[in-house]
């Protein structure tokens, strides 16, 4: 009888301790396709910076932003004012651009409305550990011609995209093949760009600014038929975004960069620009 009540009280001490139950099974974070994403990833959250020349490729829930781009170059100039909108359903991000250009060089100019692009990202494969955080997805733009003098022919971009966060520095490649639409300049190019930003320890840097981030991008495009095939035209910027202090649901957020050239063919046509941005995040 001893023995029995012994080996209950040792059973019961096992099952209140644990001992010898089963362990419960870990919840899986992976989701979707083939279980490519992680719920833990910090894509969309506000953790890469919205490039300057590149295109953005996070997921942006809901955000407006205003750009102009002014260059120079040899007997050469031009502007560009740009409007975009982009908006999240779920993971899929659209986005809709609305430039207007104007060219000067050669003795002539040439303004208007350029082509409106309307684009959709969405991510397929997420891994994501205690260092590094790596989004990878697809992307594709449309560009509507307006038939300006800016703007004669379409153009179809399929892409692929990597936001990559490690530690603190992040790092946001993107690739597309570019197709010219049109009666005459079928062009194919290859477009690629690389934005690599490092967000600064938080301090009162400025009045209102929450945040500072120094960026450095390298955009480029080698031909792939024609004259101007497997000519490379790569062009960097280097600037700054600042993060502001939110207006109720809406975060500011300016940027300003230098442009220069790189190589040869990108000096052909820019010697210097700037860049400035300013982003509505809501």
């Amino acid at each position: 009888m001893k023995l029995s009540c012994a080996v209950l009280l040792i059973v019961t001490a096992g099952l209140s301790t644990g001992f010898g139950a089963p362990d419960a099974p870990a919840l899986s974070t992976r989701h979707g396709l083939f279980n490519g994403l992680d719920s833990q990833s910090i894509y969309g959250q506000g953790y890469f910076p919205e490039p300057f020349l590149v295109d953005d490729s996070d997921l942006e829930p809901g955000e407006a932003r205003l750009d102009w781009a002014h260059r120079e170059g040899k007997g050469s100039r031009s502007d560009e004012v740009k409007a975009e909108v982009e908006k999240s359903f779920g993971l899929l991000t659209l986005e809709l651009e609305v430039p207007w250009e104007r060219d000067n060089g050669g003795g002539m100019v040439m303004d208007g409305v350029g082509n409106i692009d309307v684009g959709a990202r969405y991510p397929f494969f997420q891994w994501v550990s205690s260092k590094v955080d790596s989004t990878s997805g697809a992307a594709a733009e449309v560009g509507i011609p307006t038939h300006s003098s800016v703007s004669k022919n379409g153009e179809l971009v399929p892409k692929i995209f990597n936001d990559t966060k490690i530690g603190n520095f992040t790092v946001q490649s993107i690739a597309g093949y570019s197709v010219t639409l049109g009666p005459a300049d079928n062009e194919r190019n290859l477009e690629y760009g690389f934005v690599f930003g490092y967000p600064l320890p938080h301090r009162q840097w400025l009045p209102g600014v929450e945040e500072v981030i120094p960026m450095l991008e390298l955009t480029g495009e080698t031909g792939l038929n024609k004259a101007a095939s497997g000519h490379t035209s790569l062009t960097g910027d280097a600037g700054v975004r600042l993060l502001c202090r939110s207006i109720g649901q809406v975060q500011p957020r300016l940027g300003i960069a230098f442009v220069f050239p790189v190589n040869n063919h990108a000096r052909a046509d820019t010697h210097w620009g700037v860049v400035t941005s300013l982003v509505f995040q809501y």
